[in-house]
């Protein structure tokens, strides 16, 4: 059984010799490189070649191809950038969106020139050519629409705007839904095995707003990258998100990615048996700063917890990016717990 073989059947439920592993490396992968993080967001060879030397490293069973949360915003028309070679990118400047005039400024989506789509497409189709028959590929579409609109208007301004006009609000996850569709399906289009999405803005809202207000973009989402690309399709919310999992259950996500703050037996009993679970060991106090024999025991005692709760869709990770400076034997000590 490769390792694409034995994620694909974990997460459909089926009986595997042992538990999948793909921690989410991102910006590690650049360090390990020993390549700076504007190159490798910026550079499409120098991506592939990062997110590649990492797996030859370490032997994951899933790889990510991910460079920031500021794509399908840069695509959109956000001004993205970093204040030094070795941070990471984001928005830079003044939002671009206040209005509804701004909305209407907004072009179609075009993956073929606009922003970094084209350097992500090509790095994702050079991963999958040098990878994806024997490794299970992840490619991040980026943002849902919730997390795009605090893109777009700045986190502050979008929380006023969602009790003050929701209107609006839904008018601007409108357009973003778009952008965010264009790139999954180009990405899908390439052969990546999973397509993920961060919607963890929505992680600050109450769970009544999210379910009004978030859940039902991402609900759309997902229907249409599903119909359009017949792959399954992931959703991560940062932080503790347990108030949110019954609805983040309803999403119709195929996985759900927990970060370390959501009690995974908890996560088990409510969202079912078949929705796939992929996390969710501390990538900072474990997997950064612990030393390999408290992430063993922290990865020994995530994986006993889905065990007694009979969970078979499970992909052991970290429950979020990891830290670059992530010593290579907690890494390995995770990756080597499942057997």
């Amino acid at each position: 059984m490769t390792s694409k073989q034995l994620v694909a059947a974990a997460l459909r439920g089926e009986p595997t010799p042992r538990v999948p592993t793909g921690p989410l490396a991102v910006h590690f992968c650049a360090r390990l490189a020993g390549h700076s993080l504007r190159r490798y967001s910026t550079e499409a060879a120098v991506l592939a070649e990062s997110v590649i030397r990492y797996y030859e490293r370490f032997r994951p069973d899933a790889i990510w191809l991910s460079a920031d949360t500021w794509v399908n915003a840069e695509a959109m028309g956000a001004r993205v950038g970093a204040t030094d070679d070795h941070q990471p990118l984001g928005g830079l400047g003044e939002p671009v969106v206040r209005t509804a005039a701004d909305l209407d400024r907004i072009p179609p989506p075009d993956v073929t020139r606009q922003g970094r789509y084209p350097l992500m497409l090509e790095a994702l189709d050079r991963i999958v050519d040098a990878l994806g028959r024997e490794v299970f590929i992840v490619a991040c579409f980026d943002q849902y629409p919730f997390a795009l609109a605090a893109a777009l208007m700045g986190v502050n301004e979008l929380m006023l705007r969602v009790h003050d006009d929701p209107p609006f609000v839904q008018a601007l996850m409108a357009r973003a839904a778009d952008y965010a569709l264009a790139y999954g399906r180009a990405q899908a289009q390439l052969g990546p095995d999973l397509l993920s999405g961060g919607d963890s803005p929505a992680g600050l809202i109450s769970p009544a707003t999210y379910r009004a207000l978030a859940l039902p973009a991402e609900q759309q989402l997902i229907a249409a990258l599903k119909a359009a690309t017949g792959k399954p399709v992931s959703l991560h919310i940062c932080g503790n998100a347990t108030a949110l999992l019954p609805a983040m259950a309803s999403s119709g996500a195929d996985v759900l990615e927990l970060d370390h703050l959501v009690d995974l037996a908890t996560a088990c009993r409510t969202v079912g048996p078949e929705i796939g679970l992929w996390g969710n060991v501390d990538p900072v106090g474990i997997l950064s700063r612990g030393s390999p024999d408290t992430v063993r025991a922290a990865a020994r005692s995530v994986l006993a917890t889905v065990r007694a709760a009979g969970h078979r869709r499970f992909v052991l990770s970290s429950g979020c990016t990891l830290a670059v400076e992530t010593p290579a034997a907690n890494l390995d000590a995770l990756l080597h717990a499942a057997g």
